[in-house]
């Protein structure tokens, strides 16, 4: 059968193909834990800079892969979605380069954020041009194979990011998004080469996407320094928030007026996709953020190496694998307000289970919960996908796919600065209340702290270094308590989502025309991205 796009790949060429895609596909997606992982590293080398410095190439990237996603449907409507993504992961790979070459953090972060705003671009892109080569009979089998592929970030980019830094040092991940962005690229266009297209020129709203990214660049710019800048005494941050402040109600209004708006606020008319796309935020702002300082507080806390950390993550595969494959199939035939409810408590109790170490936990102690921690990340994008797109059909089912995904990826980055901040916060209060217990202070009958000097002088520690050494496991054992903070408040915030998710209307089976079908299945796609 030939169209005016070609006739469907099939044999080895559609066997290549579908592997360069999904080679593309965990490329992008692990870019954002493959680089956390690398933190510690790279912040040293760049300059020297501190960890928290390094953290914003993160956070950053996840604003620029927010903002490619609306952008990707306009270049294809324009040029076509094959030549899109060839010409997207070329630049991809230059701005690889320029990420492995940078010697300053002023340097790597504008690459960084040119990083993601590709990556943005690549993800709809390699997903619409996958489902237009299955064959009907095989696309729920090629979404579920795609839905295993989104868990690959947090399981595979870790342990990779983390061999790479203790094997080969940091800048080794950039060198290999070069060595596999250029030969996708290569593969799909040759596969694809001389592939028609039907034109479709749409007004884009420029003046929304820059809003936009002045809202979204302004919040990240204030969440990531304020630590480090003592907040609004900086006039950087005060500046950031004025022009967020500015920015934001202009947005609303002008999206509100624009006939092809970056984000269409009337969707949150439609009450599902509203729930399901609050509780995609939240969970998400959470999960991205939990994973992200434990990452790091793994190493710089608890002395992991980041081979070790990689090690911990890519536990949550083994379960995590298998089940989101039939999450799809699931989702059909059961109320998903139950499986969101299910997933979001799964999260509370496996947060709490963390939240309540209260020393340095072992390898066996950390892998355990992350076991579980990786069933509930493998049962939450299906569910609140199918919640959002129930009661809505044909533009508007992309429409709301593009915008959970560009609003959740938004939420994720602003997740790593905001529970950072949690822990930065709760660390001096618990140091103090740690010297009260101890010192006295609180119980004069429990002064234990002559007594640990003591301990450490017979152990052969001068008076100044046995109470330096006591003041330095206060130090780590309220960051440690901090971190478990940030556990605690994360499982508030998914028991709160287990009860508001049951706003949502039910989700009846509704048999689709085979048009309706695979838009629909091009929005689970989009939706599940992580």
């Amino acid at each position: 059968m030939k169209s005016i796009y070609g006739s469907p790949l099939r044999g080895w060429r559609f066997v290549l193909f579908n592997a360069a895609l999904a080679l593309g596909n965990i490329v992008v997606l692990s870019n954002v834990p493959g680089y956390t992982v690398l933190v510690p590293y790279a912040a040293g080398d760049l300059a020297g800079v501190t960890p928290s410095f390094g953290t914003w190439a993160t956070t950053d990237h996840m604003i620029g892969l927010a903002l490619g996603l609306p952008v990707a449907r306009w270049f294809t409507g324009r040029f076509g979605d094959y030549r899109v993504y060839v010409a997207t992961f070329a630049f991809y790979a230059c701005a690889s380069f320029v990420c492995a070459t940078s010697e300053t953090l002023w340097t790597f972060l504008p690459a960084r954020i040119a990083l993601g705003f590709a990556g943005g671009v690549i993800l709809p892109v390699g997903q619409s041009l996958a489902l237009k080569e299955y064959p009907e009979r095989l696309r729920m089998a090629g979404v579920g194979l795609w839905g295993v592929l989104s868990m690959t970030p947090f399981t595979v980019g870790v342990f990779m990011g983390g061999w790479y830094a203790e094997y080969f040092g940091w800048r080794a991940l950039f060198y290999s998004n070069i060595a596999a962005a250029l030969p996708v690229a290569g593969i799909v266009g040759s596969l694809l080469y001389g592939r028609g297209f039907r034109r479709v020129i749409t007004r884009f709203d420029g003046v929304g996407f820059f809003l936009l990214a002045g809202v979204l660049f302004g919040t990240q710019t204030i969440l990531n320094q304020g630590n480090d800048f003592d907040w609004f005494a900086s006039p950087l941050l005060t500046t950031s928030l004025i022009v967020v402040s500015i920015a934001l109600p202009i947005f609303l209004i002008w999206e509100f007026g624009e006939r092809h708006p970056v984000i269409d606020i009337r969707l949150f008319a439609y009450r599902n996709y509203a729930i399901a796309t609050v509780c995609s935020i939240a969970g998400f702002l959470v999960v991205q953020g939990i994973l992200s300082i434990f990452m790091g507080q793994l190493q710089t806390l608890l002395g992991y190496s980041s081979s070790l950390v990689g090690l911990i993550y890519l536990t949550m595969l083994i379960v995590a694998a298998p089940l989101v494959a039939v999450m799809h199939e699931l989702n059909r035939k059961i109320d998903t307000r139950f499986v969101a409810c299910l997933n979001f408590l799964c999260f509370a109790v496996t947060l709490t289970w963390l939240g309540l170490f209260d020393k340095p936990a072992s390898f066996e102690s950390v892998s355990v919960p992350m076991l579980f921690f990786g069933f509930s990340l493998a049962t939450f994008f299906a569910p609140l996908a199918a919640l959002a797109m129930h009661g809505l059909s044909g533009s508007k089912l992309v429409r709301a796919a593009e915008e959970l995904a560009m609003l959740r990826t938004a939420a994720g980055a602003i997740g790593i600065s905001s529970l950072a901040v949690v822990q930065f916060r709760r660390s001096p209060f618990h140091q103090l209340d740690l010297a009260d217990h101890f010192g006295g202070r609180r119980f004069p009958s429990l002064d234990l702290v002559p007594q640990l000097v003591e301990q450490l002088q017979i152990a052969g520690f001068s008076s100044a270094a046995a109470t330096k050494k006591l003041s330095m496991l206060i130090r780590e054992e309220a960051a440690l308590l901090a971190m478990n903070d940030a556990f605690l408040l994360g499982a508030v915030v998914f028991v709160v989502l287990a009860a508001f998710v049951w706003l949502a209307h039910p989700t009846p089976v509704i048999p689709l025309r085979r048009k309706e079908k695979l838009r629909q299945l091009r929005a689970e796609e989009l939706m599940e991205q992580p």
